[in-house]
């Protein structure tokens, strides 16, 4: 898991790279803004992953990446 609330970009994709160059099956990423999930997004499926977004209504939002 990358929880990379109070961060801002690019840092969550910095981690989020970081963590996916070891080809994991699935991770869960954390984030607490807008830009920060739409740059995760953006770059997971760029590297052929797929991804889920929630938002959890406590100003975070979780992001299920996987293959």
């Amino acid at each position: 898991m990358v929880d990379a609330r109070g961060l801002s970009c690019p840092e969550p994709v910095i981690l989020t790279k970081k963590a996916l160059s070891k080809k994991p099956s699935k991770l869960e990423v954390i984030v607490d803004n807008r830009a920060a999930l739409e740059n995760v997004t953006r770059y997971a499926k760029a590297v052929g992953y797929n991804v889920v977004s929630s938002d959890k209504g406590d100003g975070s939002y979780h992001l299920d990446i996987s293959k």
